[in-house]
């Protein structure tokens, strides 16, 4: 009982890998439908946190209250903006990333300006900056063409990772076959 307790634990993380192959070959084939689920995602977690939000705003006396209710109609709000017109909510998303890299990239230039006697390749630091500011202005010019490359990101990154758990769960297998005194501790 407990070998077959600690044997299924190896192709639990093979199946792991496969379904995170999978999923990355979708995204790779199709990063339209996984920006989209992301999308999709996030509004689904926007409304469990407004819920939430507003759970406690309406019960707890130890947070401001108003501050926590509106905070929750805000995220309950936005997430059935991203439910109901996913569209207009990846745009928006994109954006914001844009914003958000164009403006890191600016201060990471800033900050290797700054400190270039303390930083050794303090350039490098710039680089990246610029490389951010680049990335940013891209996305605000062509948001559709960055919600593929996103979605290739994240299907890229999915095959790596389902790869190496699948190689994970054959080299846990080998070791319990090779060690069935390890596989018992691991079991009990």
């Amino acid at each position: 009982m407990r070998r077959t307790r600690s044997a299924w634990r190896w192709w639990t993380v093979v199946l792991r890998g496969v379904v995170a192959v999978l999923f990355g070959l979708l995204a790779l084939f199709a990063p339209q439908a996984v920006f989209l689920s992301l999308v999709l995602l996030f509004g689904i977690y926007a409304i469990i946190d407004g819920a939430l939000a507003l759970s406690l705003g309406f019960r707890a006396a130890a947070y401001p209250r108003g501050a926590m209710v509106v905070r929750g109609l805000i995220s309950v709000a936005a997430g059935f903006v991203a439910l109901f017109w996913p569209g207009i909510t990846g745009f928006v998303l994109l954006l914001v990333i844009g914003a958000w890299a164009v403006t890191s990239g600016i201060l990471e230039i800033v900050m290797a300006v700054r400190m270039r006697k303390q930083l050794e390749h303090e350039w490098l630091l710039g680089i990246e900056g610029a490389l951010s500011v680049v990335f940013g202005v891209l996305l605000f010019l062509s948001p559709l063409a960055g919600a593929i490359v996103l979605g290739l990101w994240v299907g890229a990154y999915a095959l790596v990772i389902g790869g190496m758990l699948i190689g994970t769960g054959f080299r846990l297998r080998s070791y319990l076959l090779a060690h069935p005194q390890a596989a018992a501790v691991a079991a009990a």
